[in-house]
């Protein structure tokens, strides 16, 4: 099959969850971090080409299939009830196109009214529970991810005299990733898309591999999603990374330093999560504020966990589980000094707690939802680690640890300095 037969036919790219191992969260402050992706949880998105540019919302994780319209009457009044109309705007698009109605200014005002109309017939029950899964679960899925993706794509193209064909396309994506639990599930939506756009406009080698990071980054920031690099560096990477972001290296280079490791030198690892995971993406808030005030406890901390990863870059070289395993205990107190228990949640803490009471090693593998854990004294004590966090209601399972998605021209190409 020839190349132009493939592009005819569309791409499918995937990108992996992601576990901070050491380091976060100092990437948000000019610090170190020490990543991998699993295999255990990903995101795919599919691009093909089409007449017109078409997002498909997913129909679970977008909301856009109910079991009936008394079902879809609930969710649409509860994303009304806690301010979500760009959501809303979606159903309408999706209710047109099945009335056969051209989405655009003209005509959605129209169809929003029939919309409404039939909606507000419908019988209304559950209003508490339905508000309840839209803010556990999220209401806005990965439409706005590659909407956003696409136009921060499109912008750097254009910023940097990169020419694109004039060829459409759908976007269509899927993803296993446990929402809110700390695995990068929204970044690996935005990197799948970019590596589905990269090769359909065939511009993979005209955009540096530790810029596109930075690419997915700000197409978050467009949805007001507070982070850092270390995510997107290691699902744009795969595999084991270690990530240096000081602000010498970001003011000259426009990105971190970035080096991939051999994933051999992880020992086995845990992942444990719970089935109702906690907000990742408020955790950041005061603590960032106190640091950009000045505040010396704040600034003394992060810089103590950047040198966490620095030193696990280490421990992992020397095969030294014991002090991988002290470094990850650390990692975590720090940032339970800094956040405080109310930031933190209860239900992560205890997920901490159950893997310390039988000797493992513990920390976030992001902001909170799923903690990654080191059983330093082997097969036995992973046993008890399996018993105690079922017995507590936590999932767990051994990681697997995904290779390194780069190209060997792509590893040639990285920055050396």
């Amino acid at each position: 099959m020839t190349a132009a037969t493939k592009a005819e036919m569309g791409f499918e790219r995937h990108a992996y969850a992601r576990v901070g191992l050491l380091g976060n969260p100092s990437d948000v402050y000019n610090g170190k971090a020490l990543s991998f992706t699993i295999t255990d949880f990903s995101a795919t998105v599919r691009l093909r080409p089409s007449p017109e540019l078409l997002i498909q919302p997913h129909p679970h994780h977008d909301l856009v299939a109910f079991p009936s319209l008394p079902h879809l009457r609930e969710d649409y009044h509860c994303c009304l009830k806690i301010g979500v109309p760009k959501h809303v705007e979606v159903w309408h698009f999706q209710f047109m196109q099945q009335i056969g109605i051209t989405y655009n200014q003209k005509n959605k005002r129209k169809a929003a009214r029939l919309f409404d109309l039939i909606i507000r017939s419908c019988s209304s029950a559950y209003l508490t529970s339905k508000v309840s899964r839209l803010q556990n679960e999220g209401y806005y899925g990965g439409v706005r991810l590659l909407m956003a993706i696409c136009k921060v794509f499109y912008n750097h193209c254009i910023q940097n005299n990169i020419s694109l064909k004039a060829e459409n396309f759908t976007l269509s994506y899927d993803t296993n990733i446990p929402r809110q639990a700390g695995l990068s599930g929204s970044s690996a939506i935005a990197c799948a898309a970019l590596n589905c756009l990269l090769d359909f406009y065939d511009v993979r080698h005209l955009i540096k591999v530790e810029l596109r990071p930075n690419l997915i980054l700000d197409a978050e920031k467009e949805l007001g999603i507070v982070a850092g690099l270390q995510d997107r560096v290691a699902q744009v990477y795969g595999g084991l990374v270690y990530m240096d972001f000081s602000q010498e290296h970001m003011d000259k280079l426009g990105h971190g330093i970035y080096r991939p490791l051999d994933v051999n030198l992880l020992p086995p690892l845990y992942l444990i999560y719970a089935e109702n995971p906690s907000d990742s993406g408020k955790v950041h808030s005061s603590v960032r504020q106190r640091w950009l005030n000045g505040d010396e406890f704040i600034i003394s901390c992060m810089k103590e966990v950047a040198q966490l990863a620095l030193d696990g870059h280490r421990a992992l070289l020397q095969k030294d589980c014991t002090e991988l395993a002290r470094l990850m205990n650390r990692n975590f107190d720090l940032r339970r000094e800094m956040f405080g228990d109310d930031v933190l949640g209860s239900v992560n803490i205890k997920m901490v707690e159950v893997a310390r009471s039988v000797g493992a090693s513990s920390k976030f593998t992001g902001s909170g939802g799923a903690v990654v854990a080191l059983c330093p004294d082997g097969e036995a004590q992973a046993e008890l680690l399996h018993k105690a966090c079922q017995e507590a209601g936590f999932v767990v399972q051994k990681i697997k640890v995904a290779p390194s998605v780069l190209s060997d021209e792509e590893l040639t190409s990285l920055s050396t300095c």
